[in-house]
């Protein structure tokens, strides 16, 4: 069976242009001409656009995608290995971008002391005023705001990295903790639910069992918290949610 451009370009999402440049290059040349002279593409060829689409996705330079793909020593197990430590590394670079993000939007909460330096060197290319009116207009008239205020004005970009270096290993602990099926009612999850609450108390505000529980309806509600839960795990929000709940559970009403 065999597919006109057009079809292709609807199956992989790209232009048909795309596709014409592609093989003008002779990165994707389709398989067959109908008696019209029109492109038709094969199950072959749309695996090798599969393949083209994955390493553009990674940045992957066109020049360096024909190399790699016309490589004879290669064979398609080897691909899949390239393919799986190249998504590695960008699954761990996107976790603690995310991890970046997070902070960014915690920190907002309150004040910061730090030098634009200490910024970028801290939160890396993510703004912390970002998301400063939302936070203000949505908890700027509650004891919490003002107490966070009051304690990070002080932190030095030393403390939010140590802030940050808790999280991400608080991160790792639970994302681990799912990969061996712990139910969120669990012990082991209550725990790692109430080490997330004494981080909190810790570094911004004290932080009530039932306040926990509105802060864990917001990681799921809120799509900014649960795309950086998610980011460490998939499903982590709603799981961190019901343990957060299964935690405050014998402390509220």
């Amino acid at each position: 069976m065999s597919y006109s451009v057009g079809q292709v370009a609807g199956f992989a999402g790209v232009t048909v242009r795309t596709l014409h440049h592609y093989d003008d290059i002779g990165l994707l040349v389709p398989s067959e001409r109908s008696h019209a002279g029109h492109r038709r593409y094969s199950d072959a060829d749309l695996d090798r656009l599969q393949q083209i689409l994955f390493y553009r996705e990674l940045g992957f330079p066109l020049e360096e995608v024909a190399a790699l793909l016309d490589d004879p020593e290669a064979d398609p197990r080897a691909h899949l290995r390239r393919q799986h430590r190249l998504l590695t590394a960008r699954i761990e670079k996107l976790r603690k971008m995310a991890a970046a993000v997070e902070q960014a939007m915690e920190a907002r909460t309150m004040g910061l002391n730090l030098t634009p330096e200490e910024k970028f060197e801290v939160f890396g290319g993510k703004d912390p005023e970002q998301y400063a009116d939302e936070v203000e207009a949505r908890w700027g008239d509650t004891d919490e705001y003002a107490e966070s205020q009051r304690r990070t004005a002080s932190y030095t970009k030393e403390d939010w990295k140590r802030i940050q270096a808790e999280a991400a290993d608080w991160g790792e602990r639970y994302g681990a903790l799912m990969s061996a099926d712990e139910p969120p009612t669990g012990e082991a999850a209550m725990a790692l639910a109430e080490e997330h609450r004494q981080h909190i108390c810790t570094w911004f505000y004290e932080c009530s069992h039932e306040l926990h529980r509105c802060l864990g309806e917001m990681y799921v509600a809120d799509e900014r918290f649960k795309a950086f839960y998610d980011a460490v795990r998939p499903g982590l929000a709603e799981h961190l949610r019901d343990a957060i709940a299964a935690n405050a559970a014998p402390h509220t009403s």
